[in-house]
């Protein structure tokens, strides 16, 4: 089937992405995704090909993909492979989105109940992680820059 074919979805979710108030790339990110994804919504495509067809830089791919992973809107299978949510993705037949649907884990349907309240204290947690690795660069960095300070002010000594 040509990836240009009109395939079935399980669900409209436009109004829950929405309310995601995922940033634009992410957005961009899955439109692309979800047009070039086989039935059943795997895709085989590295970052920097992503980066391309959406003009944007790899940070930026990166950090799309990641918001959409926390979302749980689009899960790595394997690096340069994606599996769009079953309940995103696009079937040739009604018949498979439904199945696939019904076969996924709960934690990861979009209509859980506490759908939103997972995808906020992931993105909450992701966040204080990032946080903590910014810290630690810019304590790397000091402790970098007061030593050789001290490297400096030791030889302007001796001279």
């Amino acid at each position: 089937m040509s990836s240009h074919t009109l395939k079935w979805a399980a669900t409209n979710a436009d109004s829950l992405l929405a309310d995601l108030d995922l940033p634009v790339a992410a957005y961009r990110a899955l439109l692309k995704l979800r047009g070039k994804a086989k039935a059943g919504g795997l895709i085989e495509m590295d970052q920097g090909s992503l980066g391309t067809l959406l003009n944007l830089s790899r940070p930026s791919v990166n950090a799309a993909l990641r918001r959409l992973e926390l979302a749980r809107l689009v899960m790595k299978v394997r690096n340069g492979v994606y599996q769009i949510n079953p309940m995103l993705a696009g079937y040739e037949h009604p018949e498979d989105a439904e199945a696939a649907v019904r076969a996924m884990p709960l934690a990861d349907r979009l209509d859980d109940k506490r759908y939103f309240e997972r995808y906020y204290k992931a993105l909450a947690a992701y966040e204080d992680q990032l946080a903590v690795q910014r810290k630690k660069k810019a304590d790397a960095a000091a402790a970098k820059k007061a030593a050789a300070s001290r490297r400096r002010g030791a030889l302007h000594a001796v001279g």
